[in-house]
Order: structure tokens, then sequence, then C-alpha cells
């Protein structure tokens, strides 16, 4: 692969599977801008890790639309063009239904559907206009497998999940014949801090432990993977699940 000359947008890319992929991405030769909400800290470390130079951290609440516009048009700004945009970022809050207080319920459920669903979906709109613009590009959705069997800790995060595969399948039929390419991808969780490779069980926290042991977590090599697939992506796979 060879991402030279290419420009590349990720939210949530200060840590886990966004931070990966800022890294896999630079590593091939792209210009990264991640998109961070509130560690600036953990932004910054992060850039100064990718290879090359060029690369650039924004702040923005992805469900905040004046903030996302904002944010790309920065990106714009600086790099001139945008041929790659991840929607990474999202979040899990722990409310299941049959013990959590309405007030709270509710409060969770808003959370997660405006970052998880809405924030994907201002991203998305905002860097289309751009790239079609310049004759195409591609936006790729971290999806989850929680949209598929739900988990009782997180319903709004399965919910989440499954209005941005479908919200993303639409969307992508109505800019394809424009030039972009909208996907969704499910890598599962993970493993960005390899500890599948610990020298020192004792250090692996234990969400990690149980998801090892229940052949849950997959490998660092994954996000290489990811790349391979976002690379190889063509007009044919908007619809699919990846």
């Amino acid at each position: 692969m060879d991402f030279s000359n290419k420009n590349v947008l990720i939210t949530g890319g200060s840590r886990g599977i966004g931070k990966a992929i800022a890294i896999a991405f630079a590593k091939q030769g792209a210009r990264v801008a991640i998109v961070f909400h509130s560690n600036r800290s953990a932004a910054d470390a992060t850039v100064k890790e990718l290879n090359g130079s060029g690369h650039i951290a924004l702040q923005a609440d992805v469900a905040n639309p004046v903030e996302v516009e904002q944010a790309v048009n920065s990106v714009i700004a600086e790099f001139g063009t945008l041929d790659i945009a991840v929607n990474n970022a999202g979040i899990g809050i722990m409310h299941p239904l049959a013990t959590t207080a309405f007030e709270d319920w509710q409060a969770a459920w808003k959370k997660t559907i405006d970052t998880n669903l809405l924030g994907p979906a201002n991203v998305c709109f905002c860097v289309a206009k751009h790239m079609i613009a310049n004759g195409g590009g591609r936006i790729v959705n971290v999806t989850s497998r929680g949209a598929f069997r739900g988990e009782p800790e997180q319903p709004a995060y399965g919910a989440s999940k499954a209005g941005l595969n479908m919200l993303m399948r639409t969307y992508g039929e109505t800019v394809k014949a424009r030039g972009v390419i909208v996907a969704v991808i499910a890598p599962g969780t993970v493993d960005t801090e390899d500890y599948m490779n610990a020298e020192d069980p004792s250090t692996i926290p234990e969400n990690y432990n149980r998801q090892i042991a229940m052949n849950l977590l997959a490998p660092r090599s994954a996000i290489g993977s990811m790349i391979d697939l976002i690379d190889g992506l063509t007009i044919d796979d908007i619809g699919g699940l990846h």
C-alpha cells in the first residue's frame, strides 16, 4: 500500500483503534488529521507518534454540527483536499433498561445516539461536500458486533450502531454516482495495546483478559487488514458490511 499524497481524517484518533489507524496510514505516507473531543494532550502525543510531518489534531465534538464543520474546513484549508475520512469516534454507556432510572436512561440514550449516530452523519455530510467537489473519496464508518446481537448492559450502543449501519448504507446510495464511496466496517475489539503478547499477564486489564479467554479480541494485525480493506474499496462495496 502507498498512501503518499493522500489526506486522511480520523475521528476519535487519539487512542484505541482510531490511533492505531492513524499510525498505520501515516506509515504508508498519508497526511493525517485526527479529530478529538477533549483530551488535547493525548491528541498531541498521537500526532508526535505519526510517521513523517504535516499531521494535525483538531478539537471537535462530533455531535455538534457547527464544530464538525469548522474542523473539516480547517482540514481542507491545511491539506487542500481530503481523500479518506474514518468515522471512529464513539461512546458506550452502561445502562441496562431494567435497572436504570428513567432520567438516567433517557440521558444515556440521547448522548449515545448523538455521538454514535448523529456524529458520524455530521462528519459524513460535511466531508462529502468537499469530496464531491474534488471528484470523489472514501468515507469509512466503524461499527460494532453490538449492532447485530445486542448487549443487555448497553442497549443504546447497539441501537446506535445498527442505526449507523442503515444510515450509511442509504447515504452511500445517494452519493455513489458522484464518486464518493461510503462503507461500514466491523473490526470487533482490536488488541491495539498488544495485550495478547504481554510478557507479564498481570499487566493485562481484567476486561481484556475476559475477551482473550472468550476469543473475542482481534489481534493488532487487524488494523493492517482494515487499511488493506479501505485501500481496496470500490463503488460496488457500498451497502455491504465488511
